[in-house]
């Protein structure tokens, strides 16, 4: 319909027809034609970047924009409507039913995801967009079981979370070259419901993921601007809300709400993908060996120092620092065993608060009401914009302390196996977000689990028996876990199995470790679209990153 734009799937036909219309696709095209060779440079920007540390160069402050931090007359804009109070904020995939259910939660905030809880497949992409188009019109429902779901009175607040910078989109090509896929999620969310919602008193909120540098934000506020021109709205009607969730942002978080200050809503804690980034950007360093990932908890110095600095900042310009996931879900069969469960969140949820956090996300409806009690006895405000925090001091140091106590366990290797193999193939059969040993699992889990075990192999690590962490070792254990994958996650397939297996062995022999398992694994997804990847050698060039 567009010249230059192709639609490569035929995946979900009805659904695209209604969201890949001409004007829609008109507008992703001016959006990639405008965007692309910047966004381009930027990835190009991360590559030159980690080399330079994988040399030694220090993580530090900007040099160049230390003005930036030390003027204290900035702010950022005041909190656009429906985003004053975001004490408990769910999240989770596109779904249908999802997204009924957590729009109905209770909770403050939906953030609807199309990103690391959301496995890429076009028929969710699509299927998506048609139900939050649905959900803003009240014209969303679902049956199932002999059960009808339908929006409640007053729903939560809607906040979409397009997909990272560095993902591509294969299923839609402009000129040639596939898309970006954070334009192509957050171009259509945008392009069908910006007037709508604010007509019915909100706008179109974001949440932005993956981020490493200041020019990344000042990316995307170009892209708001644009947006909002061609569209004919207001300048800061679109608002976003952006995810600190790798080492490098972590010293650029006074910048990134300096660029997008006319259209920002905050920072949050993404702590399981900090976690992931903080071990892949230190890759060359030895000294960055973490223990089990059980024991990398928010307490320990490079964690807290993170938190601290990101409320002090957030608190300093006036917007919302937003707290990390409580991703446990209830233990109906063992009262006893949930009990335990909900007391750590209840105990996470207070250390948040009473740090200064004005909202943090859930998983799981049921966790709502226990969340939100522990906000409301302490925070009796809409937020806690108002608490400086002017005793905290964080160095360049302490956010790189990797003084964390804790060992390198047999059960430690096996259950980062287990999730590894159990998420790799959910996600390749078109599962994004799985429930494993009570606790909702998405991306962010399979990445440390993968990058863990790289870098104890990498560096010779040892067991606390003494046991050497070696390829071989690692090797066994895969071949004996895996026949049990399909025990705790009953949704696994045979041959999404087998692939997740000879994923995880070639990652754990990679000089270094992959960006990101979701790019490298994206072909299957294309192939299974009807996307021609082999044409070309796009198949080789996936398959040389996943190996």
């Amino acid at each position: 319909m567009i010249p230059g734009v192709l639609i490569h799937s035929k995946v979900a036909e009805q659904a695209q027809s209604a969201i890949l219309t001409k004007e829609a696709l008109s507008f992703l095209a001016a959006l990639h034609r405008t965007f692309e060779s910047t966004r381009r440079s930027l990835l190009t920007a991360r590559g030159e970047a980690q080399r330079r540390w994988d040399f030694g160069v220090q993580f530090n402050f900007p040099q160049e924009t230390a003005h930036i931090r030390a003027d204290a007359s900035w702010q950022c804009a005041p909190p656009a409507p429906g985003l004053e109070d975001r004490r408990v904020e769910i999240t989770g995939p596109t779904d249908r039913k999802m997204v009924i259910n957590a729009l109905n939660s209770g909770t403050k905030t939906f953030m609807a995801d199309f990103e690391d809880s959301n496995s890429p497949t076009f028929a969710n992409m699509i299927h998506g967009q048609v139900n939050l188009r649905d959900a803003i019109r009240r014209e969303i429902d679902f049956q199932t079981g002999g059960k009808n779901y339908r929006l409640c009175e007053k729903p939560a607040v809607l906040i979409v979370r397009p997909r990272g910078w560095h993902l591509d989109e294969p299923r839609v090509t402009i000129d040639n070259v596939p898309m970006s896929a954070s334009l192509f999620d957050f171009g259509l969310y945008l392009y069908h419901n910006a007037q709508e919602l604010v007509l019915r008193g909100h706008g179109p909120y974001f949440y932005l993921p993956k981020m490493e540098h200041y020019l990344e934000a000042r990316l995307w506020n170009d892209v708001f601007i644009f947006s909002q021109s061609y569209l004919g709205m207001p300048l800061g009607t679109i608002r976003a809300t952006v995810l600190i969730e790798t080492l490098p942002a972590v010293f650029n978080m006074e910048e990134i709400l300096y660029e997008l200050r006319t259209h920002s809503s905050g920072l949050n804690c993404g702590r399981w993908d900090y976690i992931f980034s903080f071990i892949k950007k230190r890759r060359a360093d030895p000294s960055a060996v973490l223990p089990n990932r059980a024991d990398v908890t928010m307490t320990v110095p490079f964690m807290d120092a993170y938190v601290q600095l990101l409320i002090q900042t957030c608190h300093k310009r006036k917007v919302a620092a937003m707290g990390g996931m409580a991703a446990q879900i209830p233990i109906k069969s063992d009262p006893k065993a949930n009990d335990a469960v909900m007391e750590k969140v209840r105990q996470d949820k207070l250390r948040e608060v009473l740090a200064g956090h004005d909202g943090t996300w859930i998983a799981h409806p049921l966790i709502n009401k226990i969340v939100m009690d522990v906000f409301n006895e302490h925070m009796p405000d809409p937020n806690q914009y108002h608490i400086l925090r002017e005793d905290v001091k964080v160095a360049v140091a302490d956010l790189l302390n990797t003084h964390v106590p804790g060992k390198i366990t047999d059960e430690g290797v096996r259950s980062n196996i287990s999730t590894s193999l159990a998420y790799t193939a959910a996600w390749i059969d078109g599962n994004g977000c799985i429930p494993l040993n009570h606790l909702m699992e998405d991306a962010a889990t399979a990445e440390i689990t993968r990058v863990q075990l790289w870098q104890w192999i990498k560096y010779g690590s040892c067991l606390d028996s003494g046991q050497s962490i070696t390829v071989g070792y690692v090797d066994n254990l895969i071949d004996d876990l895996a026949p049990g994958v399909k025990q705790s996650y009953a949704g696994v397939k045979e041959d999404k199995l087998a692939v997740a297996v000879e994923y995880l062995k070639g990652q754990i022999r990679q000089v270094w470790p992959s960006e990101f398992l979701t790019s490298d694994l994206m072909w299957h997804l294309a192939v299974a679209d009807g996307v021609d990847v082999v044409a070309g050698g796009v198949e080789e060039q996936w398959r040389m990153a996943a190996m």
